[in-house]
């Protein structure tokens, strides 16, 4: 079943080449866990003047049930998001992060600790 998916461009005209890059991705994570009720993404640009190019900022909001996963990198920590894949690659790789932890607390698949 597709995740219901939501894509908003901010301060960046809509690309369909980056939409259909995010749906690509947020259909691997629909793959990896079943229990998505919903995906935002919003892929946002600064207009700021910079000596390098534009960093690019990418948020997603994941909902599943009994909690929202929220992914937001600030771009200025990370030149390496003056590319807008590279920024979407690294959003998507920490949601599926999140999501893995997520379900293995979920299923009690925490790591114990023998008493000494």
């Amino acid at each position: 079943m597709p995740i219901p998916l939501q894509i908003s461009f901010r301060g960046m005209d809509p690309s369909e080449f980056l939409e259909a890059e995010v749906r690509e991705r947020a259909e691997a994570l629909g793959r990896l866990s079943d229990r998505i009720i919903a995906c935002k993404v919003m892929l946002e640009t600064s207009n700021r003047n910079h000596h390098q190019g534009n960093l690019y900022h990418v948020r997603l909001d994941i909902t599943v049930p009994g909690r929202e996963i929220v992914v937001s990198r600030d771009p200025a920590a990370n030149h390496a998001h003056e590319d807008m894949h590279i920024a979407i690659r690294d959003a998507f790789n920490a949601a599926r992060r999140q999501l893995d932890d997520h379900g293995r607390k979920r299923n009690g698949d925490v790591k114990t600790h023998e008493p000494r």
